[in-house]
């Protein structure tokens, strides 16, 4: 528990429960693997993507690139609260719609 009780993190059964001071966030082991496949999809057309013609990168660049999208994901696949699940997702669609375009997000 942190210091003046704000927060309290327990983790049962496949359960990771956090209590908050004006509510409930939690990931059930159901809801990580329900969003797997999808975050899964989603890191490897963002990986392809990097390797479109269409971005002017050297390989030195695209390299960097594709560090950078593991990173993000490696953190996230850590991830156990919902809202944050749910924006990792909204932020990797809108970073794959702007790849296709021949942008970098």
């Amino acid at each position: 528990m942190e210091k003046g009780g704000a927060m309290q993190v327990t983790a049962n059964e496949g359960i990771c429960t956090i209590r908050m001071a004006k509510g409930l966030v939690w990931a059930t082991t159901e809801d990580l693997a329900r969003n797997r496949a999808k975050v899964l999809s989603l890191y490897r057309q963002i990986l392809r993507s990097l390797n479109s013609p269409e971005l002017l990168l050297t390989h030195a660049a695209r390299l960097a690139k594709k560090a950078e999208v593991r990173s993000i994901f490696l953190f996230g696949a850590e991830e156990r609260s919902l809202h944050n699940i749910a924006d990792l997702i909204d932020a990797a669609n809108y970073s794959l719609s702007i790849l296709k375009q021949g942008r970098l997000p």
